[in-house]
């Protein structure tokens, strides 16, 4: 199976990376030269736009901000629509709005070309790692096609029901990650401001039901003042905006990521939406005007 690559960012270049490695030899495009230069002395092949990149293959991944930029790259003018053959599959590995993704795969099967929604979590220690998790909406046959291919970036590939449910799961995971983060800032602010080390106390509690993937992730950054991004706050603000607009839809009240929202929100007026959402300590520390730090060393 030939694969096309659009979308090169912080998780798109190394999920890339990895189809490359095993043994893929994909064509991509991108804005970013660099990028481009990088990823072609490794084997991939260059187009120019979405259009080139769809006529040269059977399967074309996209991993994109969000619905707008997805709408653009696949329908737009020189969009995948465009230079797709019937029969090509178009798996979108964004993390968009579930609405958005059944609207572009109405426009796609108007033109013969089938649709999964695939996004993914882990990262990008995940990403370059090749161990994300993907969780897939859309038809079994058209999905077990594109299994081996999830594979080579993924520990994890299940298909969650049909096209826009992968969304929906995806939304999920992003609001008790959200929450997650949150509480586990909150407790450890809380131990800090008591006197007691966060460091111990993340060593006590990790085994028992308090422990988590989150905890085990995001805890050392906390500890060590790293915020660079793995996963920026701006994009986790994109994912609970698209949560709540799917709550309202189908009527389900979300009153905690709202209130992580809001949280969220704070932080990028103070200049800190692209930091790693690890940072959401930074708004628990400012209230309580004390900061997490690994106790010196004895």
């Amino acid at each position: 199976m030939k694969i096309g690559f659009i979308g090169l960012g912080i998780m798109g270049k190394p999920m890339c990376k990895n189809l490359l490695k095993a043994g893929h030899r994909p064509v991509v495009c991108s804005r970013n030269k660099a990028t481009i230069e990088e990823l072609s002395s490794s084997g991939a092949t260059v187009a120019t736009t979405p259009r080139e990149v769809a006529a040269q293959v059977d399967l074309v991944i996209t991993m994109l901000p969000n619905s707008p930029e997805v709408k653009e790259v696949l329908l737009g003018r020189d969009g995948v629509i465009e230079g797709a053959r019937p029969g090509c599959i178009v798996a979108d590995m964004s993390s968009i709005a579930p609405l958005a993704s059944r609207q572009i795969a109405v426009s796609l099967a108007e033109k013969g070309i089938e649709m999964l929604d695939a996004p993914v979590s882990g990262g990008q220690p995940k990403a370059i790692e090749g161990t994300l998790s993907v969780m897939v909406g859309g038809k079994p046959e058209v999905f077990d096609r594109c299994v081996p291919v999830f594979k080579a970036m993924a520990a994890s590939v299940v298909r969650v029901g049909d096209i826009g449910a992968g969304n929906v799961t995806k939304l999920a995971n992003q609001v008790i990650v959200a929450l997650n983060i949150a509480a586990l800032s909150e407790a450890m602010v809380l131990a800090a401001k008591a006197g007691v080390e966060p460091e111990l106390v993340y060593q006590a509690i990790r085994g028992g039901l308090a422990g988590s993937t989150v905890m085990e992730a995001k805890t050392p950054l906390m500890l060590d003042r790293k915020f660079n991004p793995g996963f920026r706050i701006n994009l986790h603000i994109k994912d609970l905006a698209n949560a709540l607009e799917t709550s309202h839809y189908v009527g389900v009240p979300l009153p905690l990521t709202a209130a992580v929202m809001e949280i969220m929100q704070a932080l990028r007026v103070d200049d800190l939406g692209d930091c790693d959402h690890s940072a959401l300590v930074r708004h628990f520390e400012k209230q309580a005007k004390i900061e997490l730090k690994r106790a010196p060393a004895r």
